[in-house]
C-alpha cells in the first residue's frame, strides 16, 4: 500500500467511524426518551391501580352503563 491508499483507508475508517458514533448517540437519546416515558407509564398504572384498589374506579366489565343505554 503507497501513502495515498493508506490515507484514503484511514478516511473511510474515520467515516465509518463517525456514522457509527451517530448512531450511538442517536440511540442512546431514544434509551433516554423510552426511559422517561416508562416512568412516567409506571407512575400512571401504579394511580390506576391505587384507584381500582380504593374503588374510586371499577373495571368495565363491573361499570354501570350510562342511563341512556
Amino acid at each position: 500500500m503507497n501513502e495515498q491508499e493508506i490515507v484514503t483507508h484511514i478516511i473511510e475508517i474515520e467515516t465509518v467511524i463517525e456514522h457509527q458514533q451517530k448512531a450511538i448517540d442517536d440511540l442512546s437519546e431514544m434509551v433516554i426518551k423510552q426511559g422517561k416515558m416508562i416512568d412516567v407509564l409506571q407512575k400512571q398504572n401504579r394511580l390506576l391501580q391505587n384507584m381500582l384498589n380504593q374503588d374510586i374506579v371499577k373495571p368495565l366489565s363491573e361499570e354501570t352503563p350510562p342511563p341512556h343505554y
